[in-house]
């Protein structure tokens, strides 16, 4: 699909490594920077996130955006094989969203305690957070 002069291709996880690779190492493409990766909650849709890779080729000056679609409990590949800016980015999507990375480095929080319950991005979160040691004004957990 393309929208304001950008596309966007829906990819399956399945295919997410090869499809990158390709991207990235394609001489026509040359898709060499990964300028983000971010979670997008669509609930109640199902799947219910979309991960979403904005890819960007710096001598070709092209910018493509891919979505994998997944659903709570699902997992994505990493692609901190491929960039390894995509380290930081996955694991704020984790911290967030919930959505785990196979084969991450180093998948843990990123900007909450290792302790903390909920993922904060998700529509379910409530707006005042779960009330907890570090939270004494939240939202009782139900």
């Amino acid at each position: 699909m393309e929208e304001r002069g950008e596309v966007t291709h829906v990819v399956g996880k399945e295919g997410l490594i090869e499809l990158c690779r390709f991207l990235r190492s394609d001489v026509e493409l040359r898709m060499n920077f990964l300028s983000d990766v971010l979670g997008v909650d669509h609930r109640p849709r199902k799947p219910r996130f979309d991960v979403v890779y904005h890819l960007y080729s710096i001598p070709r000056k092209l910018r493509l955006r891919l979505k994998v679609r997944v659903d709570e409990g699902e997992s994505v590949p990493s692609v901190t094989c491929l960039w390894k800016g995509a380290d930081w980015a996955e694991r704020e999507t984790y911290d967030m969203f919930g959505i785990r990375f196979d084969g991450h480095p180093d998948l843990k929080r990123i900007y909450l305690p290792h302790d903390w319950e909920g993922y904060p991005l998700r529509k379910d979160y409530p707006l005042r957070g779960y009330k907890d040691r570090y939270n004494p004004f939240g939202v009782e957990k139900g």
